[in-house]
């Protein structure tokens, strides 16, 4: 799927969040810059989160309430060994009512269930970007 601009990545989040069944897990793998965390805006818009969704590289994680659950972002990107956050992720993957999007998790590959949305974007030479689940 090919997504031409920021706002039609919005859409597009906002769009896949109305066909999830609760617990789900969404793993995000693309470069910096591809636009995991603006899918993650759309995808929390379209779950009734009305707080703002910035990327939590610094972080590590962000946890944003909406109606009937709870969106988890996590970004693994800065740390060589996830540590204690391995053990964070793995309590939030058992919560009946939570989203979880994982950036960069290679090092919690093993973690993230079988039943998982995967999807890798692309950034193509023109600034849109491919979307390959």
């Amino acid at each position: 799927m090919n997504i031409a601009s920021e706002a039609a990545m919005l859409d597009f989040g906002q769009n896949f969040a109305k066909n999830l069944e609760l617990p789900a897990v969404i793993e995000l793998v693309g470069d910096v810059g591809a636009g995991k965390t603006t899918f993650t805006r759309g995808l929390a818009k379209g779950l009734g989160v009305t707080e703002s969704i910035t990327s939590p590289s610094f972080t590590i994680s962000k946890r944003y309430a909406f109606p009937g659950g709870e969106l988890v972002h996590y970004d693994f990107y800065r740390l060589d060994d996830p540590g204690i956050m391995r053990d964070e992720l793995a309590e939030t993957l058992s919560e009946p009512n939570s989203v979880v999007v994982v950036e960069w998790g290679g090092d919690v590959a093993e973690l993230l269930p079988a039943r998982k949305h995967h999807l890798e974007i692309r950034l193509n030479e023109d600034g849109s970007r491919e979307i390959i689940s």
